[in-house]
């Protein structure tokens, strides 16, 4: 699966996977859904009741939102129209952060080349090929879309595994319990849920002031959590061997 490397604004290096093409449009045909099943029901209204003015400012105030629907969900709903949510996919800047109403801006402006224009080839082309998987709105916004379900399963980062030549980096791990193992794991995956990095920069500066240990200049925080969880780990294997034997 391809994936996009960010640094966040508190210096936090993270990977995420890269929305799929095939879920980029199942979201798009939702949102369209949406709007069709809306003009079905005027359509029916009007029909039933003969009213004609209804069905013309009807159309008209449906006709507005269709236009500016992306605009505004992704600007109010972080980065997620309806169909994006239900697959799971959202638009993030590629620094990390919630992307500013100019970059949503330039995102829908170009929505008239990506779909309008080119019929949606542009932007099936541009995502294909890109590496970010970004379409050509997003090449200028300075965007991608991301999935919103962390990478890493939970059981696989709870309980990291480790081979038996592995040394901790920091073994005051050891006064670590599983519980809070779980609770750093919780705040990693609510991070890749939100986006708000202070989740993860303050879960590691808890770490190390609860275990004393000063970080080295070449890690941040990200890193930091995730070693601690591979310490404990291997750690606690390690002790629950020796009572075994």
């Amino acid at each position: 699966m391809e994936t996009i490397s960010v640094r966040t604004t508190q210096n936090i290096d993270i990977d995420y996977e890269i929305g799929g093409l095939g879920e980029r449009i199942l979201a798009y045909i939702i949102d369209c859904g949406i709007f069709i099943g809306l003009f079905i029901v005027g359509g029916i209204i009007g029909a039933i009741f003969s009213a004609e003015t209804f069905i013309m400012v009807y159309f008209i105030i449906i006709g507005v939102l269709y236009v500016f629907y992306d605009l505004l969900f992704e600007t109010f709903f972080n980065g997620q129209s309806l169909g994006k949510r239900i697959m799971k996919i959202r638009v993030i800047s590629l620094n990390g952060t919630r992307p500013r109403f100019s970059q949503y801006l330039l995102r829908w402006l170009f929505r008239m080349v990506d779909f309008g224009i080119s019929s949606g080839i542009c932007a099936l082309i541009s995502v294909a090929v890109s590496k970010k998987g970004q379409r050509l709105g997003d090449l200028v916004a300075g965007t991608a879309v991301i999935k919103t379900s962390p990478r890493t399963k939970r059981d696989n980062i709870a309980f990291a595994t480790t081979d038996d030549t592995y040394q901790p980096v920091f073994p005051q791990a050891s006064q670590l319990n599983d519980k809070d193992i779980e609770l750093i794991h919780e705040v990693m995956s609510n991070y890749f849920k939100s986006g708000n990095d202070m989740l993860v920069y303050t879960m590691a500066d808890k770490m190390r002031e609860h275990l004393s240990i000063s970080l080295p200049p070449n890690m941040n925080a990200m890193q930091f959590l995730q070693i601690l969880i591979k310490d404990y780990s291997h750690i606690s294997s390690s002790s629950d061997l020796l009572i075994n034997n």
